[in-house]
């Protein structure tokens, strides 16, 4: 098993505790190099060690080395612990908050004699933080929101914040003279579902960077310029959020793009097949020797690399250097043999290049919500908003009977509500309008209208919506059920889940995938931020066993189907494509499908 990962956590553990007992500045510095230097290694330290090659490794001294070894002897760094023990747990802890550093978190430990993380917020809350130079009621106030924040999600944020806010800087930031592109990276242009923090490259020269800087510092979301260097930017939002901007020239974009993109296990990949062919890429480019073979453009280096470009919500090292490599053959005309079980689902069918699936593939939402029930607006508005983004179909899907809270339709105002979608229906153009519901799966897997009421519907998404502590088996019972009834077209949001707010339902999801393949039942993806249920993992094992996705906005306004790019994100890092995705296709072959399901 790779331990780089934890040993270079131990290092900069450590690190940390030298700087809070104020060690010498340069073996803070060093042992950190050390820590980076081990994240970053492509091979396994372990065998470097046993190999005797670990000396060789630049940023890993004979000391250091030392101390590896005896981790990989003794699972333990006697040094190291016997730092640990100079310092209170807890003032490592107060270093997780944002705007705590290590010279903050050593002025309440010394001069505060605050040692936990309880006594800190304690304080913090009755009014008795002790008077320390330079911590003013700015810094405490600014103190108190990140430690909440941290609190309430780990540190983390949720896409549907995020998102906007980081097109927010790179808007502001293309605006900037000498400034050529600016693009959030990491696990957001991944489409993560949450993230720690924002990464944003800038391409522009050196001369630009005093621009970029004055122009962040002013601006109106940041609380702090936490660090300023010729190509490195990093403040502290009013949210406490960090975001950190990397400056790089034109000649670097691509390269930095794809550095800062990737998962940390699909950039060593990438890095270690560099290596085999002699070169080295990093974030200025690839390099064979001193001279830079790629690194303008990001397809670019990965042509260089005899890989095929995918999409960033992909690179996880999760098959897709496999894929990319067995694309590239099939653009040069070569076999491309699967060796990668990962693949198997492709069949024969690897493409010369990957069809991305994009937001303009979808054809239409099949989940809304009116002021029939809890929406915002009334049927003719929201089938306006719809006709007005293009949408060739939609289907309003009111909430059924049990959803008391949501203003449910009781039958009798369902069959009105049904009269009343297709009386309109027949008179506007240009979009067709089906009448459906957001049924209630019930705890047992029923669903909360009988069939026959069902039969009358143009469309059924059949949802959980109580009993979400369900366990385990009984979930998996009820949503296999309801995955196999014949008259529910798709399950939406499986799980029932909110993000940082409620787990929702745990079944086991390969069942309920299987079900649905068999009834031809296909699983919704709501792309509300706050749910984005199906999750990637789950939607992956959908799109593996060709079972259809519905990306749906689940609207209550027409604003909300703003939030359909959320799901597009999600949908892509489950490899699916425009043909995996129900309402991409055309309306005649969702009908022809639903006709012969039902026959």
């Amino acid at each position: 098993m790779n331990q780089n990962r934890r040993i270079a956590d131990i290092f900069s553990q450590a690190a940390d505790v030298m700087a809070l007992l104020e060690e010498n500045a340069f073996r803070v510095l060093g042992t950190r190099k050390v820590a980076r230097t081990i994240e970053d290694l492509p091979e396994d330290v372990a065998i470097l060690a046993e190999s005797g090659r670990l000396e060789e490794t630049p940023g890993i001294g004979q000391h250091s080395a030392e101390r590896i070894r005896e981790y990989l002897r003794t699972g333990h760094i006697a040094e190291f612990e016997e730092l640990a023990g100079q310092a209170p747990p807890g003032v490592l802890k107060m270093m997780a908050i944002s705007s705590v550093g290590v010279k903050t978190a050593h002025l309440f430990w010394k001069e505060g004699g605050i040692t936990t993380m309880e006594e800190l917020k304690k304080r913090l809350q009755d009014g008795s933080f002790p008077k320390l130079k330079g911590v003013g009621e700015k810094k405490l106030s600014r103190i108190r929101q990140n430690l909440e924040f941290l609190e309430s999600g780990s540190g983390r944020i949720g896409i549907g914040w995020a998102l906007p806010l980081a097109e927010e800087f790179c808007r502001l930031l293309r605006r900037l003279e000498g400034v050529n592109n600016a693009q959030y990276c990491g696990s957001l242009r991944r489409g993560r579902e949450d993230v720690g923090d924002i990464d944003i490259l800038v391409s522009a020269e050196k001369s630009t960077v005093a621009t970029i800087g004055k122009a962040l510092g002013a601006y109106s979301r940041t609380a702090e310029v936490i660090a300023a260097g010729e190509t490195k930017i990093s403040l502290r939002t009013n949210m406490g959020l960090q975001i950190d901007f990397r400056i790089v020239p034109a000649v670097s974009w691509g390269a930095a793009l794809q550095y800062f993109t990737g998962s940390k296990e699909h950039n060593v990949r990438v890095r270690e097949l560099a290596a085999k062919k002699g070169l080295k890429l990093n974030e200025w480019g690839l390099f064979r020797g001193s001279d830079r073979i790629a690194g303008e453009s990001e397809p670019g280096v990965y042509q260089a690399l005899e890989l095929a470009w995918l999409p960033p919500e992909m690179r996880e090292d999760k098959g897709e250097i496999e894929l990319s490599e067995a694309m590239y053959r099939v653009a040069q005309g070569q076999a491309a043999g699967i060796s990668d079980p990962r693949l198997e689902f492709l069949g024969a069918k690897i493409p010369a290049q990957w069809t991305t699936l994009e937001i303009s593939d979808i054809r239409g939402d099949m989940h809304m919500h009116t002021t029939a029930s809890d929406g915002t607006v009334s049927l003719e508005d929201m089938v306006a908003a719809a006709k007005r983004r293009g949408y060739q179909y939609i289907a309003i899907t009111d909430h059924s009977k049990s959803q008391i809270q949501a203003n449910g339709l009781q039958v009798p105002r369902l069959l009105e509500h049904i009269a009343a979608i297709g009386s309109l229906a027949g008179k506007v153009k240009d979009i067709a309008v089906l009448s459906g519901s957001e049924v209630d799966i019930l705890a047992d897997g029923s669903l909360d209208y009988p069939d026959d009421i069902l039969e009358k519907l143009d469309w059924v998404v059949a949802s959980p919506h109580s009993a979400l502590s369900q366990e385990s088996q009984a979930a998996t019972r009820r949503l296999v059920r309801a995955a196999s009834h014949p008259l529910v077209d798709v399950v939406g949001h499986p799980t029932g889940r909110l993000l940082a707010g409620r787990r929702g339902l745990e079944p086991e999801m390969a069942d309920v995938i299987s079900a649905a393949a068999r009834g031809g039942t296909a699983l919704e993806i709501n792309a509300q931020e706050l749910r984005l249920d199906l999750r990637d993992a789950h939607a992956r094992l959908a799109v593996r066993a060709g079972v259809p996705l519905c990306i749906n906005s689940d609207a209550h306004s027409p604003e909300d189907m703003d939030k359909l790019i959320y799901g597009i994100l999600t949908a892509r890092r489950a490899w699916a494509r425009a043909d995996d995705v129900l309402n991409a296709w055309p309306l005649e072959k969702i009908r022809r499908r639903r006709r012969q399901r039902r026959s």
